[in-house]
């Protein structure tokens, strides 16, 4: 039985007749999470976790027409149960589970098997067929354990300090840059860009609370910033605004970062591989943990993370999406505001 195939619209369910993260316009749109490469425009019905609808609200616009549902309610459309669980990656990101005569299929979405304390944590679902991410499926990438990794963070906020530096943080706009918020409370004043603040909003009005914070103002104010906390998107290292803080030292928060020559360290002073994505043995462990008799691996590292799979006794392909696009190249809405 198959209950998905890969069209050149996105993966789509035919019992169902609905889309799971479709990338061209389409009738109806199960979203995963509210990152560009999943959650796109122009679909004529959304369909998301609670959390995720102040999001696309947010980045798609507010006139769309989008159904939301709790983490493990069950709906169903044309015969299929359809339910969504926690992924673990950002707020409100879900797997979608789909389930029709006795078949269970999966689809992860990005996910991450560490408990950030902002996201819902990622909660396995046996199934009978898998669709995961591979974005950091090379063995090199091994995560530090969250209160380890932000006690890195710290550590680097105080060194700045005694340096009368300012601490800027380069990370996605939604998802990371509210980790990297909780990471610093208490260390002094934290300022973001006007697209974290915004996405900042969502989050607060799904009730989760964030630490104080302060829209930067980078064209009238930013001596104020100085030997404080400022967090940007990856868009605007190296950019003007940047060089408007007083002393900054950059730090850029990604994954990529667990290895030094990633290209995305280009000129800052310091990195932090802080990620949204399951690391390799995180991928690894939900894969064998899910029991799925069939795994396709869209994004990442594909062809590497699927030979291994086959390897070790675990069928898999290679499946083409458009998903993984780099968020620092979709946040659209920094075009908007260059100077803010």
């Amino acid at each position: 039985m198959k209950l998905i195939t890969f069209t050149k619209k996105g993966i789509y369910c035919p019992q169902g007749k609905f889309y799971i993260d479709p990338w061209r316009p389409v009738e109806m749109a199960v979203i995963t999470h509210g990152h560009a490469d999943h959650a796109r425009w122009g679909m004529k019905k959304y369909l998301c976790h609670h959390f995720t609808k102040p999001i696309l609200y947010q980045r798609i616009g507010p006139d769309i027409e989008c159904q939301s549902v709790e983490y493990g309610e069950v709906i169903t459309i044309n015969g299929v149960k359809l339910s969504l669980h926690p992924a673990g990656h950002i707020i409100g990101s879900a797997q979608i589970k789909l389930e029709y005569k006795g078949y269970v299929t999966v689809i992860s979405g990005d996910y991450k098997v560490q408990d950030d304390g902002l996201s819902t944590p990622f909660e396995l679902v046996k199934c009978n067929e898998f669709v995961t991410e591979s974005t950091f499926g090379l063995p090199i990438y091994n995560w530090l354990e969250v209160p380890d990794l932000n006690k890195k963070l710290q550590n680097w906020v105080l060194k700045n300090k005694e340096n009368n530096k300012t601490s800027v943080f380069i990370g996605y706009s939604l998802g990371k840059a509210q980790r990297i918020m909780k990471a610093v409370e208490d260390l002094g004043k934290i300022y973001v860009h006007y697209s974290i603040g915004k996405l900042n909003e969502a989050f607060e009005t799904v009730g989760i609370e964030l630490p104080d914070y302060t829209i930067a103002d980078f064209r009238e104010r930013p001596k104020e910033m100085e030997h404080e906390i400022v967090i940007v998107p990856p868009a605007l290292l190296d950019s003007n605004i940047i060089k408007k803080i007083p002393d900054p030292a950059t730090a850029i928060c990604s994954g990529w970062m667990q290895v030094r020559g990633a290209r995305r360290w280009r000129s800052a002073d310091a990195g932090f591989a802080m990620s949204d994505h399951a690391d390799w043995k995180g991928l690894l462990q939900t894969v064998k943990a899910t029991e799925a008799e069939l795994v396709h691996v869209t994004h990442g590292q594909t062809e590497v993370f699927s030979k291994y799979l086959n390897e070790t006794g675990i069928k898999a392909d290679v499946v083409e999406t458009l998903y993984g696009e780099d968020e620092e190249e979709s946040e659209k809405e920094i075009s908007q505001n260059p100077e803010s």
